[in-house]
């Protein structure tokens, strides 16, 4: 880590991933970016030796303890004003970053004036691309967005050349994964940074909307390349997280699409996935 004034804060919210977490740190230390930076890990009261692991491995990142479960947006706020680097990276502890990566993504970022967000490109341990951004959330949008995924998941040929395609050049979307999402701080504080009623999921959408709401722009580019070893959490976490979820998108809709959520909220409880 550079002992010069951080000009980019990686903010890291962990809970209960310690094993994740630890890959994720080894591949920021075994090749560390350019970029004076820092690492901020805030932990959501993880039992299960995370944090622990931290403090005996990696003495030299900052470690933000919780005493509960914080969410992600709201972990990420803590990080976010923890630190005072210009650039702000949020970023998934289930990711591997290569050299370069960030030196690469922060300077596109920098080159641009009108943007403030800038995501990469994400592909899991086989190298497969994931889509890592798209339009803003709506009913036809998420049902495309999970129809693809389900098509890759499966290594669908056509989903997987299509998504490969799509991958290979800079465009302007909506949104970029919080997996690896880089934001001017300007930008960030000057929305009020991200909304914690999302505990887990489509704050991110919600996060690039606001910044867009303001004549930003969010950039997609294939100029830095991050592994994202994809659904860990949600696979091991179950039924608590699948609740999770529904409770952000019935959030998000009621904040960005009132006239659906009635729909939204008959659906869920017609399933059996109405959050408590």
């Amino acid at each position: 880590m550079s002992a010069s004034r951080p000009e980019l804060a990686i903010v890291i919210v962990s809970y209960n991933a310690g094993a994740d977490l630890e890959r994720c740190l080894a591949s920021l230390a075994d090749a560390p970016p350019a970029i004076p930076h820092e690492i901020v890990v805030v932990d959501n009261a993880s039992t299960d030796g995370g944090p622990e692991m931290v403090r005996a491995r990696w003495p030299s990142v900052r470690l933000l303890p919780q005493a509960r479960n914080l969410g992600f947006a709201a972990g990420c706020n803590v990080g976010i004003r923890a630190s005072t680097a210009e650039l702000i990276l949020l970023l998934n502890g289930d990711t591997l970053v290569p050299a370069g990566a960030l030196d690469r993504l922060s300077a596109r970022l920098r080159a641009s004036a009108e943007v403030a967000v800038a995501g990469p490109r994400l592909v899991d341990a086989d190298g497969v691309p994931e889509l890592s951004f798209g339009r803003m959330i709506s009913p036809l949008a998420e049902l495309r967005q999970k129809a693809l995924r389900g098509l890759l998941a499966r290594r669908a040929g056509p989903a997987v050349a299509w998504v490969r395609r799509l991958t290979s050049a800079e465009r302007y979307p909506d949104w970029v994964s919080g997996a690896c999402l880089l934001v001017r701080r300007a930008d960030a504080e000057a929305v009020g940074l991200l909304d914690e009623r999302f505990f887990l999921y489509t704050e991110d959408v919600d996060f690039c909307a606001a910044i867009r709401g303001r004549g930003r722009r969010v950039l997609f580019t294939p100029a830095a390349e991050v592994v994202h070893l994809r659904g860990r959490s949600r696979a091991t976490a179950g039924r608590p997280t699948e609740r999770a979820y529904r409770a952000s998108q019935l959030a998000f809709y009621a904040k960005h699409h009132p006239g659906w959520t009635p729909w939204l909220r008959a659906y869920l409880r017609l399933r059996g996935k109405l959050p408590d």
